[in-house]
């Protein structure tokens, strides 16, 4: 281990002077390509110091993307699962990493400040990244308020305290650009990050507290939070409540997909390996009191990524059942992502790439099945409003 330990300390010597190049620092140490790859990409993690994240929601569908992908983008980095296990939180989501050495899980509820402060000391947590959050819209207009304030706001809240008390580095709260309100569906505008919020639904409306109180910590306490406003995600893994697993759920039972009034509501869909490279790159690189949009410039109206799904299990539009609109249904999303983009990053399922991605999502569901039947189990027991709603609003 001491051996190992002056190696990487030469190389990040060596790499902070700039004083050799990989191929002559390779030669010095006297390591095969294999060896010094994997002493470089740690040596790498060490210098921009040794990371131990706490993951909040990362059992629910983009936490248990990002889970994954960090263990895939940073072997060194100890990575602390923190979930309350809800009915869309599911450890199969994670079941294939259970057993990495740098993986924990442990189950918790982020509105309880001292089982957050006994992880965080139990476990050196350095930097926090929150999911959390109680995040479907028609269930909180429809089925109450409640559990969306106490998650979405008052959760983020004890966090922002756990992260005070115990001198977190860096805390990211994933938010939503639903908090910006709704956009003209013919106009050409963009939310950006300076965009006033003006929720138009309990579920932004409990998010949107959250980021306040993120703002206000950072003014008041120089709480470091960054804060995210991310467009609609889609890929494997999501809970089906959300309208491309859910309506990929209804076609291949060749039940029909219920569709909002008109059909012409605009979203913008990022694929979900993108929004956790985004998040990577701003748990490194967020600037502190900062708030950064995340989208792939991929606008879509409901009736093109039904009829794309359509096409894809090879259905035709009898398939299409109209409904009566949802209240407070926002017309249209739009995200200028330009300040994130200018750090560096960029998605990989790009709009020209949408269909494409849309393909694998529906692949994965149908190669999935026991995990599919298994959630569809845990679906009817928590959404038999869904289905009655939509049942009793046909148009």
């Amino acid at each position: 281990m001491q051996e190992l330990n002056s190696k990487i300390n030469i190389i990040r010597g060596l790499l902070e002077r700039k004083a050799l190049s990989k191929a002559e620092a390779q030669k010095l140490l006297g390591l095969d390509d294999k060896n010094f790859s994997a002493l470089f990409e740690l040596s790498l993690d060490l210098s921009e110091g040794v990371k131990n994240v706490l993951v909040c929601g990362g059992a629910g569908f983009i936490g248990s993307n990002f889970v994954r992908h960090m263990l895939e983008a940073h072997p060194s980095y100890k990575i602390v699962n923190f979930d309350k296990l809800t009915y869309a939180g599911n450890l199969e989501n994670l079941r294939d990493i259970e057993k990495n050495p740098n993986y924990t899980f442990v189950q918790g509820d982020i509105t309880d400040l001292e089982q957050l402060n006994k992880t965080i000391q139990d476990h050196n947590i350095t930097h926090v990244i929150n999911f959390a959050a109680e995040t479907h819209v028609d269930r909180s207009i429809h089925g109450g308020s409640k559990e969306f304030v106490m998650t979405n706001s008052l959760g983020v809240q004890m966090i922002l305290d756990a992260v005070k008390m115990n001198n977190i580095e860096k805390f990211v709260n994933v938010s939503t650009d639903e908090v910006y309100g709704a956009l003209e569906l013919e106009s050409e505008d963009m939310f950006r990050e300076d965009t006033p919020i003006m929720p138009n639904m309990p579920y932004a409306a409990a998010k949107a507290g959250g980021d306040l109180m993120c703002n206000a910590y950072w003014k008041t306490h120089g709480t470091p939070v960054v804060v995210t406003h991310c467009s609609n995600n889609y890929g494997p893994y999501q809970f089906p409540e959300k309208l491309i697993p859910f309506f990929i759920f209804k076609l291949i039972n060749d039940e029909k997909v219920p569709v909002y009034g008109d059909g012409l509501n605009v979203r913008d869909w990022i694929h979900v390996r993108d929004h956790a490279s985004a998040l990577d790159l701003l748990l490194h690189k967020g600037e502190p009191g900062e708030v950064y949009n995340i989208g792939s410039d991929n606008e879509r109206n409901n009736m093109e990524v039904t009829r794309l799904m359509l096409k894809l299990l090879g259905k035709d539009e009898s398939s299409i059942e109209y409904v009566t609109d949802r209240p407070g249904h926002d017309r249209r999303y739009a995200i200028d992502a330009s300040k994130i983009f200018s750090l560096g990053w960029k998605p990989v399922y790009t709009r020209e790439k949408f269909e494409e991605g849309l393909k694998e999502t529906v692949d994965w569901y149908l190669a999935n099945t026991e995990w599919v039947e298994a959630l569809r189990k845990k679906k009817d027991e928590m959404n038999n409003w869904q289905e009655s709603y939509f049942k009793n609003n046909k148009k």
